[in-house]
């Protein structure tokens, strides 16, 4: 598998980062919050400041983590994308935390979504979709918890991959301990996320689709124009369509932000009275506070009994298929009010809980925005649904 690499970087839209102080100058589109030129002559990657790189501290986004230690050794996607011969260019910012969806970050500054400026770029991996929207990068590197790679990747009009749960190494990744986290790729087209696994992942062998995928159309009330694009996307394709309905989605939803929650507590917790922190992340750590293990038992039945539909689901269908959001992505200014933000994430969530992998391809909508098709494949099949994202990407 190739990845083209291109002849230059664009380094006038980097944010710099100075370690010598406690602040971020204010340099055009806050896509990066460390420049770096670490490998060989290869592809050209970012990588969410989430994951450690020896030698740069994981600040996560927040002033809470200013000072902290430079990181000791690299996180295992790092160390495989340099033994490949990647070029790391930079660490890319995020939501504090990795705790939001918006991509909004009032003390690093909010990325630039490239193809639609008013509009938020999406979190939480919200550098690392607008490096590669902006073409900064051949690919970049984020982190999935519960939509972190799939809602900027809709967002800002690129592929986001979130691989089956456990498929890539969490090593290295702050916090440490999720049973949600994926480490995935963002890319402008399918083949180059496919190369990216094959080099994150060497049992990944990019393969063929089958030539006539039976596509289960999974039933969810989602705005007109994201609806429609959806319904052009499955006549370009010309696959066989079967209804699929997931009655356990909305519970898994729930589900999934009860352990989100009670894991992040656990994790950051200690940071929510800290100086500086977001309101929106401090507001959202302090209502997690008090899950009670009944929540978290609870939470986790349910986990257990979507994911036993999904796989029966799939037992139908080569893939599912739904939009990746439910509305459009949301201008800057809707997205301060928090209560905007409920919901965005009701089609991504449920499938951190279940673990199954799931891929967004852009998908031009009739209101001039993008929208995301989300396809949803059996657990381990990574590789069978990035073929058939090829297709849907072919067709478009």
């Amino acid at each position: 598998m190739t990845i083209h690499v291109k002849s230059k970087l664009v380094v006038c839209k980097i944010l710099y980062f100075s370690r010598k102080s406690s602040y971020h100058r204010p340099y055009v589109n806050a896509i990066f919050t460390e420049q770096l030129s670490l490998g060989g002559d290869g592809p050209t990657v970012a990588v969410k400041d989430t994951i450690d790189i020896a030698g740069f501290p994981t600040r996560a986004g927040s002033r809470a983590r200013a000072d902290v230690a430079a990181a000791g050794r690299h996180a295992d996607a790092v160390a495989q994308l340099l033994a490949a011969g990647c070029r790391i260019v930079g660490k890319t910012n995020l939501h504090e935390f990795a705790y939001g969806v918006t991509g909004i970050n009032d003390w690093t500054g909010t990325p630039l979504n490239a193809r639609f400026p008013d509009r938020v770029p999406g979190g939480s991996s919200s550098g690392s979709a607008a490096a590669v929207a902006a073409e900064l990068v051949d690919f970049s590197l984020g982190t999935d918890t519960g939509g972190s790679i799939r809602v900027p990747a809709a967002c800002c009009g690129v592929v986001g991959f979130k691989p089956t749960f456990g498929r890539l190494s969490r090593t290295g990744v702050y916090p440490p301990m999720s049973s949600l986290d994926c480490v995935g790729p963002f890319a402008r087209t399918v083949t180059t996320v496919e190369g990216a696994m094959s080099i994150l992942d060497p049992t990944f062998i990019p393969t063929a689709a089958p030539s006539r995928p039976m596509i289960g159309v999974v039933s969810v009330k989602a705005d007109p124009t994201i609806a429609a694009a959806v319904e052009r996307a499955l006549h370009a394709l010309g696959a066989n369509c079967t209804p699929i309905e997931l009655p356990g989605l909305s519970p898994a939803f729930e589900a999934a932000l009860t352990i989100i929650g009670a894991e992040m507590w656990a994790a950051v917790g200690a940071y929510a009275g800290a100086p500086g922190i977001g309101a929106d992340v401090r507001a959202r750590l302090l209502s997690t506070q008090h899950i009670r293990p009944a929540d978290v038992a609870q939470a986790e039945r349910i986990r257990v009994a979507f994911t036993r539909e999904v796989d029966a689901a799939l037992e139908r269908a080569d893939a599912l298929v739904l939009p990746t959001m439910p509305a459009e992505t949301l201008t800057l200014a809707a997205a301060r009010d928090a209560r905007s933000t409920l919901g965005l994430t009701a089609f991504v969530r449920p499938f951190n809980l279940s673990g199954h992998p799931a891929i967004s391809l852009p998908l031009p909508a009739s209101n001039g925005f993008s929208a995301g098709l989300q396809l949803v494949g059996r657990r381990g099949g990574d590789v069978e649904l990035c073929a058939l994202a090829r297709e849907f990407e072919r067709a478009l």
